[in-house]
């Protein structure tokens, strides 16, 4: 019974410090690794547009983060994928995209990203701004 109980326990924590990662440029993926896991985060990486709703659905992560400009994974059909599901919804979703391309932040917005960055203020503050949206998800929840 001790051992059921332990499990619970780990099966909590994971599922508060597990951010899905909708990133493939190695640059930005390597900052998100160098800057969560020594904190204990664990990462789950979404490859592919398909990865982002198994993922979600399956592991429950604290929040998604979303390379905008990503050619690999078509971001905003992630969010209206996330923010059209009422199981998923409330996950906090943190984008980046390169600051001149406004018509992308604000499709973003629409579509109901929680917070989006530019590239450079994702890559310098990456721990900040997901520690920040973390806690928003977590009392948006309570």
């Amino acid at each position: 019974m001790n051992t059921t109980a332990h499990q619970t326990d780990k099966t909590d924590q994971i599922d508060k410090t597990t951010i899905l990662v909708a990133v493939n440029d190695i640059f930005f993926y390597t900052k998100v690794r160098d800057g969560l896991l020594p904190d204990g985060y664990r990462l789950e990486k979404a490859r592919a547009q398909q990865d982002i709703l198994e993922k979600t659905s399956s592991g429950n992560p604290a929040l998604v983060v979303l390379d905008m400009n990503d050619r690999s994974v078509d971001a905003f059909q992630a969010l209206e994928t996330l923010k059209g599901d009422p199981r998923l919804s409330s996950i906090p979703v943190l984008a980046y995209a390169n600051h001149e391309e406004v018509d992308t932040w604000n499709r973003a917005r629409a579509l109901g990203v929680t917070k989006i960055v530019s590239r450079n203020e994702f890559s310098a503050r990456t721990r900040d701004l997901v520690e920040e949206l973390i806690t928003l998800g977590v009392k948006g929840k309570a």
